[in-house]
């Protein structure tokens, strides 16, 4: 019994993970709780790049028409993240969390139900606002939760349940469009979507309201003061405002034109059947989920700021390659890796950027703003690879967009300043 205890302890000590035993309960049903929104949520807000082809044969809507569904999606998010980070700071970043988490599971489901492309719209619209809410509380409230050694850490495995759901969606889309008519399928998949709507009753049981924060809202209610809404576009809050919308437009304008249209890119400028086309996003997967890793991990060790350059340079070149050139099909599944690999692990250190940055009594609505308002801007990216995919190939439609979004990217992090190990404050 002591020899396992102690091989166990041991291997505690050597584990990459090695970190999340030293977490007290508190965090790590934090920990918990924001991966596993965020896991859910990516898989509900993933299943629509799956279904445009389904979309566009029953309906008989264009590739353009497909790219404003995606993109009402996002523009929404944005408003979404934003105003559920004036909700954090005002009424708590848990409350939030399971408002957040049960409103994009309704409007998932509500998808599936759509009877035209009107209804589906608004559906896709309204799910947004829970998306977006999610990651605003989310990351809020596990980087207060979080001690300042881990943070980088802890948030870049929270981003690494975007791959987790994102392979949830795929398995969910190869299943449902084995079993049943396209026409079909992608309305069950749809409404699958309403499960993740179990786990509020996990994060309203188990998770508790980080110390930092409740301590802050003490202090503001001795002076009977509220979260100041605009506070974040004063001085000195205004320049990191703005810098930190700009890296969030670079990182999610290249993403998004990515991997809303990779699924069809594969189908129909590569020739690559349904399964096959599951075989890359496979690859383009754990690609994905090991490159939020090691931005987390790079963010502690190295910095957030060289780990946002990092990756940009890398994003940049691996997609311009990945799109551009053509290449067999075993290159092509070797190259799926290091696309998803940069691609993802821009966004791990992005949560524990904007978190250092803000005060704690406009933590969540600066937080929320910043990632936000590069949504909402990168959020045209796919849009606008659809129309461009009409006078060029779609394949040089991503290539092109990725490669001035990441530009993008690599200018703002430039410019932003190292806040690694910072101690927050109430």
């Amino acid at each position: 019994m002591r020899a396992n205890t102690a091989e166990s302890a041991a291997f505690k000590r050597k584990s990459a993970f090695a970190w999340v035993w030293e977490l007290a309960p508190r965090e790590r049903r934090a920990f918990g709780a924001c991966v596993g929104g965020w896991a859910l949520d990516a898989m509900d807000v993933q299943m629509y790049s799956f279904v445009i082809p389904a979309l566009i044969v029953s309906w008989g809507i264009t590739r353009a028409d497909a790219g404003v569904l995606g993109t009402a999606a996002l523009l929404a998010s944005a408003l979404g993240g934003w105003l559920a980070g004036w909700v954090a700071d005002r009424f708590g970043r848990v409350r939030t969390l399971q408002v957040a988490i049960l409103w994009f599971a309704i409007f998932t489901f509500l998808s599936g139900v759509a009877q035209n492309y009107e209804q589906l719209f608004v559906a896709r619209a309204l799910l947004g606002l829970g998306f977006g809410g999610e990651w605003a509380a989310g990351a809020v409230l596990l980087g207060e939760s979080i001690r300042a050694e881990h943070r980088g850490k802890a948030l870049g495995v929270m981003q690494g349940g975007w791959a987790v759901g994102w392979g949830m969606a795929t398995l969910l889309y190869a299943i449902f469009f084995t079993l049943l008519p396209a026409a079909t399928a992608w309305r069950a998949l749809f409404m699958f979507g309403i499960a993740p709507a179990v786990f509020v009753f996990f994060v309203r049981r188990y998770v508790e309201e980080p110390p930092v924060y409740l301590e802050s809202r003490a202090q503001l209610a001795v002076h009977g003061e509220r979260p100041a809404f605009f506070e974040i576009f004063r001085p000195p809050l205004l320049r990191i405002t703005l810098l930190g919308g700009l890296l969030g437009t670079g990182a999610q304008g290249g993403y998004y034109a990515v991997m809303t249209w990779l699924p069809t890119y594969l189908r129909s400028e590569r020739g690559l059947s349904v399964l096959d086309s599951t075989g890359y996003l496979a690859v383009l997967i754990c690609g994905s989920f090991c490159g939020y890793l090691s931005g987390g991990f790079l963010a502690d060790r190295i910095g957030r700021r060289l780990t946002f350059l990092v990756f940009a340079i890398g994003a940049a070149i691996v997609v311009v390659t990945y799109t551009s050139l053509s290449f067999g099909n075993s290159a092509m599944l070797v190259l799926g890796f290091p696309l998803g690999f940069f691609a993802s692990g821009v966004f791990s250190a992005m949560g524990a950027f904007y978190t250092e940055h803000f005060p704690t009594r406009v933590r969540g609505v600066g937080q929320g703003f910043a990632y936000n308002l590069g949504r909402a801007t990168g959020a045209l990216f796919p849009t606008l690879v659809g129309y461009l995919s009409a006078s060029m190939s779609l394949g040089s439609a991503i290539g092109l967009f990725a490669a001035i979004a990441y530009a993008t990217m690599a200018i703002a992090a430039f410019l932003l300043p190292e806040t690694k190990g910072k101690v927050l404050a109430a």
